[in-house]
C-alpha cells in the first residue's frame, strides 16, 4: 500500500502549510504547533465553521480562512498562497448535528475528492500528509496479532468511518500516482485518547456501568492524543511518503482498562447488547456501530515497525502510560471505593470462618 514510488521524498522543510479541520482537537492544536516551528514562513488554517477565540489564540500568527474544503474555493486558497504542504485532518467519525450518515459520508469523502482534486493542480504543492485510521482494518476474531499496512479487514467494512477512510486513501494514493513529485503520507492512527480528547472511547470508558460481551475480552491498542499530534507535526517536517501504522507499545485488555478506570462491568449475551443498542437508536440516544460493537469486542491491534524504521517516528507514551494519563487527567474515581470492597470481602470471610464454609489454614 506503498504511496508515490522511488524519489519522491521530499528532504526540505514545508514552508506553506495548510491544514484543514482546524477547529477539531487535532486539526486546532497541530496549527497551533506548526505555527510556532521558525522554519515554517506560513501556516493556514482551514474549516467551515469559525474557532473559537481561545483556540484562534492558541493558533498564533496562523491565518485562518472559513471555508469548506468541498468547494472549489479552496483550490484559489491553495493555488493563491503558495501552499506547498497539505495536512488534511478534517475526516470525521461522527456525524454533525445537523445531518446523519449521508451528510458525514459527503463531508469526508467529497471533501477529499476536492481537497486532492485541487493539490494536484496546484504546482507549488510537493507533500501532502493525510490522517487516517487503524478502523479500516476492522476487528474480527480472526484477526492477526498485529495488522500491517498491508493488511486489510477480515470482511467488508460497513458503511461507516472505516470505509469512509478506506476511500479517502484510495483516492491519496491516486494523487500520488498522477503527481509522482508529491510525497503523500497516509498516517493510520491508532484509537487516540488522552485527558482533552473527546472520542467514543473516552466515552464509553468514562460511563459508570459500562456493557461488555460475555466471553470477549478486547485487546486495545491505543496512542495518546499528544503522540497523535507528534506524528502527524513530525510527517508535515519529514516528507516521507508511505502508508504508516501508528500506535503506541503494548496492549491493554479492555477487562483491566475497565478496572484501571475504576469502572463497572456488565458482561451480556451479543444479542442482548445489540438490543440495547437498537433501542438507544431509536430514541436518539446511542452513536455506536457495528464496527464499534466488534472493536469493543475483539480490539485491534497494528505492528508499527514500518513508523520507527521508516517514518522515523517513536511515540512517547505506552498504551497502558496513555490510557492512565487519560483516566487521571478525566479525573476518573473508582465507582466503588476499593477500601469499601476490601472491607466486604473480609467481613465475608471472617462469617465464612465463623460458620465453618472456610476451614483457617486450608483457603477454601
Amino acid at each position: 500500500m506503498e504511496t508515490g514510488g522511488p524519489g519522491t521524498d521530499v528532504p526540505n522543510h514545508p514552508k506553506v502549510v495548510l491544514v484543514t479541520g482546524a477547529c477539531r482537537f487535532l486539526g486546532g492544536y497541530l496549527t497551533a504547533r506548526l505555527a510556532q516551528n521558525p522554519l515554517i514562513e506560513k501556516v493556514i488554517a482551514v474549516d467551515a465553521i469559525a474557532p473559537s477565540k481561545d483556540l484562534q489564540r492558541r493558533m498564533g500568527r496562523a491565518e485562518f480562512v472559513r471555508a469548506d474544503i468541498r468547494n472549489p474555493f479552496i483550490a484559489k486558497v491553495i493555488r493563491n498562497s503558495d501552499v506547498d504542504t497539505v495536512v488534511h485532518a478534517a475526516a470525521a467519525s461522527y456525524a454533525p448535528r445537523s445531518g446523519g450518515r449521508a451528510t458525514l459520508k459527503e463531508l469526508n469523502v467529497m471533501g477529499a475528492m476536492q481537497l486532492f482534486a485541487a493539490c494536484q493542480k496546484a504546482p507549488r504543492v510537493r507533500r501532502v500528509i493525510l490522517k487516517s485510521t487503524s478502523e479500516i482494518y476492522g476487528s474480527n476474531p480472526h484477526d492477526p496479532v498485529a495488522h500491517t499496512e498491508d493488511s486489510s479487514s477480515r470482511r467488508p467494512l460497513g458503511e461507516g468511518f472505516g470505509h469512509d477512510s478506506l476511500d479517502i486513501e484510495g483516492y491519496a494514493r491516486g494523487l500520488a500516482r498522477r503527481r509522482p513529485d508529491i510525497s503523500v503520507t497516509i498516517l493510520r492512527l491508532a484509537n487516540m485518547i488522552g485527558p482533552a480528547m473527546d472520542t467514543a472511547l473516552a466515552r464509553f470508558l468514562s460511563g459508570p456501568l459500562l456493557l461488555t460481551l460475555v466471553g470477549r475480552d478486547a485487546r486495545l491498542q491505543l496512542l495518546h492524543e499528544q503522540d497523535a499530534l507528534g506524528a502527524l507535526e513530525w510527517a508535515s517536517m519529514a516528507g516521507r511518503s508511505g502508508t504508516f501504522n501508528v500506535g503506541a507499545d503494548g496492549i491493554v485488555m479492555m477487562s483491566q482498562a475497565i478496572r484501571r478506570a475504576g469502572r463497572l462491568s456488565l458482561p451480556v449475551p451479543t444479542f442482548l447488547l445489540r438490543t440495547v443498542d437498537a433501542l438507544g437508536k431509536a430514541r436518539m440516544t446511542s452513536e455506536v456501530t457495528r464496527e464499534q460493537l466488534d472493536y469493543l469486542s475483539y480490539g485491534r491491534v497494528m505492528d508499527t515497525t514500518r513508523m520507527r524504521t521508516e517514518l522515523g517516528f517513536e511515540p512517547k507514551w505506552t498504551t497502558l502510560e496513555a490510557f492512565d494519563d487519560f483516566v487521571l487527567g478525566r479525573g476518573l474515581k473508582p465507582i466503588i471505593d476499593p477500601e469499601w470492597v476490601l472491607s466486604a470481602e473480609g467481613r465475608a470471610l471472617a462469617l465464612a470462618r465463623r460458620w465453618g464454609t472456610v476451614s483457617v489454614g486450608q483457603g477454601g
